[in-house]
C-alpha cells in the first residue's frame, strides 16, 4: 500500500477525509506546488477514512457542488486540515520561527531605549513564554500575536524610522538602487547639480545598518537626518 496521509474538511456538520501522497500534498497546501496530478492516493471522498466510510454523492453536492472526485480533494488539501509527519511539522515551525524571528528583529526595537532587538534575544524569549507557532499560517498573519506573548517578557514595540538624505550627485548612482530596494522612498527631490534629497520610511530595527550601509556608498559624504521614529 502506498504511502499516506488524511486531508480533512469540515463543513455543515459533517466531515470530509481523503487519502493523499503527503509530501506531495504538504508540498501543495504551502504553495509550492501548483499541480494536484498524483496528490490523491485513492479516488474516494470519505465521511471516517479510518473505518472505510464514504461520502455520498448527494453530500458531495451539497457541500462541494460537484461529485469530482480530484477537485474536491484539491480543495479539501487546499482549505481543511493536512495531517503531516512529525518530522514535517518541526521543520516548518522551525522555517515558520526564523521568518517570524527575522521580521521582529527588522520591524521591533525595545521599548525603552529603542535599540534593535538581537535575534538570540527574541529567541530566547519565544521560548521562554513558549509561543506556539501555526506551520501553515504566515509568519505576518501570527507576528501580532507573537509580539503580544512577547511584551510579557521584554520591552517591544513595532517601529519604523523615517529618514531624510542629501546624496552627492556623484554618488547618485551608486546609492540609489541600495535605497530602494531596503526602504520605502516617501519622497525625492532631484536637485539641477544632480543631487538627490530623499525621504524614506524603514523598518527602525535595520536603521543603523542602512545609515552605515549609505555611508560607506558615499565615502561618508551622504547627509542622513532621523525625522521621525513611528510606532505602527
Amino acid at each position: 500500500m502506498p504511502e499516506y496521509t488524511i486531508a480533512r474538511y469540515k463543513k455543515g456538520g459533517k466531515k470530509f477525509e481523503v487519502l493523499v501522497d503527503p509530501d506531495k500534498a504538504l508540498e501543495y497546501k504551502l504553495g509550492r506546488r501548483r499541480d494536484f496530478t498524483n496528490i490523491l492516493v485513492f479516488d474516494e471522498v470519505y465521511l471516517d477514512a479510518n473505518k472505510g466510510l464514504r461520502a455520498s454523492k448527494t453530500d458531495l453536492m451539497n457541500i462541494f457542488g460537484t461529485t469530482d472526485i480530484e477537485k474536491i480533494a484539491e480543495r479539501i488539501v487546499r482549505e481543511g486540515d493536512l495531517l503531516i509527519k512529525t518530522e514535517q511539522r518541526r521543520k516548518l515551525v522551525e522555517e515558520k520561527k526564523r521568518q517570524i524571528i527575522d521580521y521582529i528583529s527588522r520591524f521591533c526595537v525595545d521599548s525603552r531605549t529603542s535599540a534593535p532587538l538581537p535575534p538570540l534575544r527574541i529567541e530566547r524569549a519565544l521560548e521562554e513564554v513558549g509561543v506556539k507557532i501555526d506551520p501553515f499560517r504566515t509568519a505576518e498573519e501570527q507576528v501580532n500575536d507573537v509580539i503580544s506573548e512577547l511584551a510579557k517578557v521584554i520591552p517591544i514595540k513595532r517601529q519604523i524610522s523615517i529618514l531624510t538624505l542629501r546624496i552627492p550627485p556623484v554618488y547618485v548612482g551608486k546609492v540609489y538602487g541600495y535605497i530602494k530596494n531596503t526602504s520605502d522612498i516617501l519622497k525625492e527631490d532631484w536637485m539641477d547639480d544632480g543631487s538627490l534629497n530623499a525621504t524614506v520610511s524603514i523598518p527602525s530595527g535595520l536603521k543603523v545598518d542602512f545609515m552605515e550601509k549609505v555611508s560607506r556608498l558615499t565615502g561618508g559624504s551622504v547627509f542622513v537626518e532621523i525625522v521621525e521614529e513611528k510606532t505602527v
